[in-house]
C-alpha cells in the first residue's frame, strides 16, 4: 500500500523531473539558476544562471562529461538571486530586470527585458563535433532573432566602415589591424556576449571561400578560370589561365608564383612588375553575392565593366586587407572581371560568398570554430550604454587611466638613441608646445637581442638617466615591449625550459627581418607561471627604472606575419590550456594580465597604462587601451579609422587610438630622408611637389582627427610626425596643428570627465551616434560621424581637397556649429564648410562644455581658471569629475564631482555643492562662466564671460548678469 507520504514524495519528484507531458524534457533548479535537459538537439545539458538580475548567462553541453574551459573573458559570479516559473512545457528563471523561457521540448530560450517584453529569440544552438590536434571538441553556434530588423554594434574593432552589423559577416580573429570581441549591443538594449577564444564568425557561419569555390570563372579563351598576364615593365613576359586569384599567404606565393625565370624575385629587383586578371564570373544563384578582394600594394578591380576599386587603393606590401564590395548575379548572365595589381612584394586574393535567405542574413548568429560548450551572457539594459556597462560588469571595468594619457603623445618608428629621443622632448618644451607623453619604439635592445629588455649600451648608455630627464621634463615615457623572444636570449631559455615558448617557429628555422634574421618565437602566456615569468624578466630589466607606460605590441600574436589560419595553428600550440585554436583569440587579454597583475602588485598605489596593437573581451580590465594597428596613410584608411573607434567603444573598451597620418606611406610621399623603414627593408620614394601638398594634407586632416580621439597620439615610420619634422616653420598647417593640440589640452576637463563616465558608468568617450539618438532611423548607420563626450559632434574630413562635406545632426535637437555660432535643427543632412584648417564640429543646445587654458601638460597648473561654456537653447546637465589624476585613490571615493544645471527658461546655471573630495584638492577657484546663443562661436576662447568664484557651494549664474 502506498502512503500519503509516498505518494507525496512521488508526485513531488516527477513535477521536478519531467514538469511536462511525456517526451518533453527535464530541469532541476541549481544553487545559481536551472538545470534543462531539452528533450531534443545536440545540446544534452543547458544551465541557465542569474549573474545579476539583469544579466543571464547560459552554457551547454553535449556530454555532462566533457571537462569545460574555464572562461578567460569573464569573471562575474552568479548571484544567487533569482526564481523560477514553470509552464507546460517550459521553465522560466526571473532575474529581476532579465528573464529567460526556456523550451523544455528542444531547449530554446526567449529573453525578456525589465518589462516583460520578449527581446531576444533563440532559433537553434547547435554543438557539432570536430576534432583539433587529435582531441575531441565541439564547434559551438547559436542563431537569434531570425529576420530581425533591429541594429547591431560592436564586435570589436574592423576595417571596413561598417557601422550596423544586422546583415554584415565578421569573422573574429585577431589580427594586426583587426581587434575581435564577441559582443553585440542592440539598439533593442540587450546585448549578446559570446565566451569563446576560438575563431568566431558573427552572421553567416560559412567562412568566405575563393572565388572559384562558388562561382564559376572563365578565362578569356574559355577555360575554367581566368586569364592571368604578367608584365615586367609593361613587357608581357608570360600568360596562363589559373583557377583563382589565390596571392594571399606568404606560403601561396611559394606554391602558385610562376616558375619563369624572368619572373623570379632577382630578376624582377628594381622593375615594375604587373599582373592582370581578366575573364568572367557566374553564378547559379540569383541576387546580391558579398564579396572581398584582400590586397597589399596598388590594385585596381573592375567588375561588371565598373570601377570597383581604383589605382589609388594601396595597403603596405607586409600588412594587406580586406576590401568588402557587393557584386549581383543573374543565372545564365556571366559577369566581366578585370584586376590590375602591381607587386612590390605583397599579397593579393578574391573571396566570394554566396547569398543567403534574407531572414537568415538579418538574424543574430554567433559560430565557433572549436570549444569545450555552448557559454553566452544575455545583458539587459535601459539604454545600450547601461547594455556597455553590464558586458563590463561581467568582464571587468575599466580602471580609470592616469590624466596624463589624455594629453598628447608623440611617438616615432623608431628613436634610435637617447639622445634622439630626448632631442625631440626638448624641442616641443622649448617651443612650449604641448606634450605629455613620449614614446620609445622597439629595437631598443641589441640587435640579436630581442627579448633580452636590455637597452644597447652603444645608444642608450644611461636608461635610468633617460627615464629621469623626461620626468623632469615633466613627461612620461612609454616603451615597447612584446611577447617575442630570440631563441638565443636567457629568457626565451627560461620560458622554454618551462614549457611556456611556442617552439615551432624556431624547429622550422623561420628568421625575422631583422639584419642577418634571427630564430624567434612567442611566449604562451595562458598559465599564471608564465605570465609571474614574463613580468618577473620585465621588471628586472625595465619596470625597475621607473618607465610610465607599456606598449605591448603584437598581442594577436603574429608570430610569423602573412601567414595562413593552418600554419598560424600549427605556430601558436600547444597552450598550457590545450591546443591553440581553442584559445587563439585570448592572447591579448592573458598577456596584458601579465604585465597589469605585475605592476598592479609591486604598485598598489599608481595608475597604469598598458597599449595593445590588438584586444579581447576582459582586455579593458588591465588598464589597456588599444591601437588600429600598422594602418596605411591613405585617404581610405583614414576613413575607415572613425567607424573603428566608434565600434571598439560599442564593444566596452572606450580608450581607443590611432596613428596620426597612418603608420605606413606610400613611396610617392617619401623623399631620400626616408632610409631604412625597418631594419633590412628600404623603400625610399621621390615624391613630387603635388605628392607633398596631398601628404600634408592628410596629416593634417588626421591630426584633427586625433583631436577628438580617445587617445590623441602622433607615429609612423618612414616620414617622421613631430610638428617641427611634418610642417614647415611659419606655415599654415604647422599653425592649425598647434591650434588643435592647444585644443585638446583646453579641452582637458571636459576630456577628462569623459574619460570618468567611462569608468563609473560605462559610457563610451567616441560615441556612435545611435548610441544617443537611438530612435533617429539615419543615425543608425551614418559610419563617419561621432559624438566626442556627450556633448560635441565631429564630422572628419576624409577626402582630399575637400573644403565642405555633408553633415547629418542627429535628433531633435538644435545644435551649434562650433566655428560660426550658427544654430541648425536636427533630423536633417547639410552641407558644412571645411576649410583645411577646420573639421566640422557641433555643440548641443543644452550643453555644458568645461574648458580650460592652454597647458604644456595636463597637470601644469591644476588651479587654473575653467571657462563653462553653457549652450542655451534646452534644459542641460553635467558634472565636472576631477581627482589626483596618478593614484588609485579615486576607487576609495578619493575625487570630486561639480554638478551643474542648466535651465533655459530662467537663463540660469547652478553650480552646485561639490561632492566628494581628495588629496590636494584645489578647492577654491575662479570660473568664467559663458553663455552661448546664435551667432556666438565656440573657438572664440577669450570672448566675454562671468567671472565667479566657486569654494564648492552652490552658485546660481544668470544669463542676465552678463554685459549686453
Amino acid at each position: 500500500m502506498t502512503t500519503p507520504r509516498l505518494l507525496s514524495m512521488l508526485t513531488a519528484t516527477l513535477w521536478v523531473a519531467l514538469a511536462t507531458p511525456a517526451l518533453a524534457g527535464s530541469y532541476e533548479k541549481t544553487p545559481t539558476g536551472v538545470l534543462v535537459r531539452p528533450d531534443t538537439g545536440s545540446v544534452k545539458e543547458l544551465r541557465v544562471n542569474a549573474i545579476t538580475e539583469s544579466i543571464i548567462q547560459v552554457t551547454g553541453v553535449d556530454d555532462p562529461a566533457r571537462k569545460q574551459l574555464p572562461s578567460l573573458m569573464a569573471i562575474a559570479q552568479p548571484s544567487g538571486r533569482f526564481s523560477l516559473k514553470t509552464g507546460t512545457d517550459s521553465v522560466t528563471l526571473q532575474a529581476g530586470k532579465a528573464s529567460a523561457k526556456v523550451s523544455l521540448k528542444d531547449g530554446r530560450i526567449q529573453f525578456f527585458n525589465a518589462k516583460g517584453q520578449p527581446v531576444l529569440q533563440s532559433v537553434s544552438a547547435d554543438l557539432q563535433p570536430v576534432t583539433v590536434e587529435g582531441q575531441s571538441f565541439v564547434a559551438p553556434s547559436a542563431q537569434f532573432n531570425r529576420g530581425t530588423r533591429e541594429a547591431f554594434y560592436g564586435l570589436g574593432q574592423h576595417q571596413d566602415a561598417q557601422m550596423n552589423m544586422n546583415g554584415e559577416d565578421v569573422e573574429l580573429r585577431q589580427h594586426n589591424m583587426d581587434i575581435a570581441i564577441p559582443f553585440v549591443v542592440s539598439d533593442r538594449n540587450y546585448g549578446l556576449l559570446w565566451d569563446n577564444n576560438a575563431v568566431t564568425r558573427f552572421g553567416n557561419p560559412i567562412r568566405f571561400g575563393l572565388a572559384s569555390r562558388d562561382l564559376q570563372l572563365t578565362a578569356l579563351d574559355g577555360s575554367t578560370g581566368l586569364t592571368a598576364s604578367y608584365y615586367v615593365d609593361d613587357q608581357l613576359v608570360l600568360t596562363r589561365v589559373e583557377p583563382d586569384i589565390r596571392y594571399q599567404f606568404l606560403s601561396d606565393l611559394r606554391k602558385h608564383w610562376p616558375t619563369d625565370p624572368r619572373l623570379s624575385r632577382e630578376a624582377t629587383r628594381g622593375k615594375k612588375l604587373k599582373v592582370v586578371w581578366a575573364g568572367t564570373m557566374a553564378s547559379t544563384k540569383a541576387g546580391l553575392h558579398k564579396m572581398r578582394l584582400f590586397g597589399s600594394d596598388y590594385f585596381t578591380l573592375t567588375v561588371g565593366g565598373k570601377t570597383v576599386f581604383d589605382k589609388r587603393q594601396w595597403r603596405v606590401r607586409w600588412n594587406g586587407w580586406y576590401n568588402n564590395f557587393e557584386q549581383s548575379f543573374t543565372p545564365g548572365k556571366p559577369v566581366p572581371l578585370q584586376l590590375e595589381w602591381l607587386p612590390d612584394g605583397g599579397l593579393i586574393s578574391l573571396h566570394h560568398s554566396d547569398p543567403e535567405p534574407a531572414a537568415d542574413k538579418h538574424s543574430l548568429r554567433f559560430a565557433s570554430e572549436a570549444g569545450t560548450g555552448l557559454n553566452y551572457y544575455f545583458i539587459s539594459g535601459e539604454s545600450m550604454q547601461g547594455v556597455i556597462r553590464g558586458y563590463q560588469q561581467v568582464t571587468g571595468v575599466p580602471p580609470m587611466m592616469p590624466k596624463w594619457a589624455y594629453g598628447f603623445w608623440q611617438s616615432r618608428q623608431r628613436y634610435k638613441t637617447q639622445a634622439e629621443l630626448l632631442g625631440v622632448l626638448d624641442t616641443y618644451r622649448k617651443n612650449r608646445w604641448p606634450l605629455d607623453n613620449i614614446v620609445q619604439d622597439w629595437l631598443y635592445w641589441p640587435e640579436d637581442q630581442w627579448g633580452s629588455h636590455a637597452f644597447d649600451p652603444q645608444r642608450f648608455p644611461d636608461p635610468k638617466g633617460m627615464v629621469d630627464e623626461v620626468h623632469r621634463k615633466h613627461a612620461r615615457l612609454m616603451i615597447s615591449i612584446w611577447g617575442k623572444f630570440y631563441a638565443n636570449t636567457e629568457h626565451y631559455k627560461e620560458l622554454d625550459a618551462k614549457g611556456h615558448m611556442w617552439r615551432r617557429n624556431v624547429e622550422l628555422g623561420m628568421k625575422d627581418w631583422v639584419g642577418p634574421g634571427y630564430l624567434n618565437s612567442h611566449y604562451s602566456p595562458y598559465s599564471q607561471e608564465a605570465r609571474d615569468i614574463y613580468y618577473r624578466q620585465m621588471k628586472q630589466r625595465l619596470v625597475d627604472l621607473g618607465i610610465d607606460a607599456w606598449w605591448m605590441d603584437n598581442t594577436e600574436p603574429d608570430v610569423r606575419s602573412n601567414s595562413s589560419p593552418e600554419e598560424m595553428a600549427e605556430l601558436t600550440s600547444p597552450t598550457q590550456m590545450g591546443p591553440g585554436a581553442l584559445v587563439q583569440n585570448a592572447y591579448s587579454t592573458m598577456s596584458t594580465k601579465a604585465m597589469y597583475d605585475g605592476l598592479v602588485r609591486d604598485q598598489p598605489n599608481t595608475r597604469q597604462f598598458i597599449l595593445s596593437r590588438s584586444g579581447f573581451a576582459g582586455v579593458q580590465r588591465h588598464a589597456a587601451a588599444v591601437w588600429s594597428g600598422d594602418v596605411g596613410g591613405t585617404w581610405d584608411n583614414f576613413f575607415k579609422q572613425i567607424s573603428a573607434g566608434v565600434q571598439t567603444g560599442f564593444s566596452g573598451v572606450p580608450n581607443w587610438t590611432h596613428d596620426i597620418g597612418g603608420y605606413t606611406q606610400e613611396g610617392r610621399f617619401q623623399d631620400d630622408s626616408v632610409q631604412g623603414l625597418q631594419e633590412n627593408r628600404v623603400e625610399a620614394g621621390k615624391r613630387t611637389a603635388e605628392d607633398l601638398k596631398e601628404w600634408r594634407e592628410l596629416n593634417q586632416r588626421w591630426w584633427q582627427f586625433g583631436t577628438f580621439s580617445p587617445l590623441m597620439r602622433s607615429h609612423g615610420e618612414g616620414v617622421k610626425r613631430e610638428i617641427h619634422e611634418i610642417s614647415p616653420e611659419g606655415s599654415p598647417m604647422r599653425a592649425n596643428l598647434l591650434w588643435f593640440l592647444e585644443l585638446r589640452y583646453r579641452l582637458m576637463p571636459y576630456i577628462y570627465t569623459a574619460a570618468a563616465d567611462s569608468h563609473f558608468e560605462g559610457a563610451p568617450i567616441m560615441r556612435g551616434l545611435a548610441l544617443d539618438f537611438p530612435g533617429d532611423a539615419p543615425a543608425r548607420t551614418i559610419a563617419d560621424q561621432y559624438l566626442f563626450g556627450k556633448s560635441i559632434l565631429v564630422a572628419p574630413v576624409t577626402a582630399y581637397g575637400a573644403t565642405s562635406r555633408e553633415v547629418y545632426l542627429p535628433g531633435k535637437t538644435a545644435w551649434y556649429n562650433a566655428w560660426t555660432g550658427e544654430v541648425l535643427k536636427g533630423g536633417m543632412s547639410r552641407p558644412v564648410a571645411a576649410p583645411l584648417d577646420q573639421i566640422p564640429l557641433f555643440v548641443k543646445a543644452g550643453a555644458i562644455v568645461p574648458m580650460g587654458p592652454v597647458m604644456q601638460y595636463v597637470d601644469e597648473t591644476p588651479d587654473a581658471p575653467l571657462t563653462i561654456n553653457v549652450y542655451t537653447g534646452a534644459d542641460g546637465r553635467y558634472s565636472l569629475y576631477e581627482d589626483d589624476g596618478v593614484t588609485n585613490g579615486y576607487t576609495a571615493g578619493q575625487f570630486s564631482r561639480i554638478p551643474m544645471a542648466y535651465d533655459d527658461k530662467r537663463g540660469t546655471l547652478t553650480i552646485g555643492p561639490r561632492e566628494g573630495s581628495y588629496p590636494g584638492m584645489v578647492r577654491s577657484r575662479s570660473f568664467k562662466v559663458r553663455f552661448l546663443k546664435a551667432g556666438d562661436k565656440t573657438v572664440d576662447f577669450e570672448a566675454p564671460a562671468l567671472s565667479v568664484t566657486y569654494a564648492g557651494e552652490q552658485l546660481v549664474v544668470s544669463a542676465r548678469m552678463a554685459k549686453p
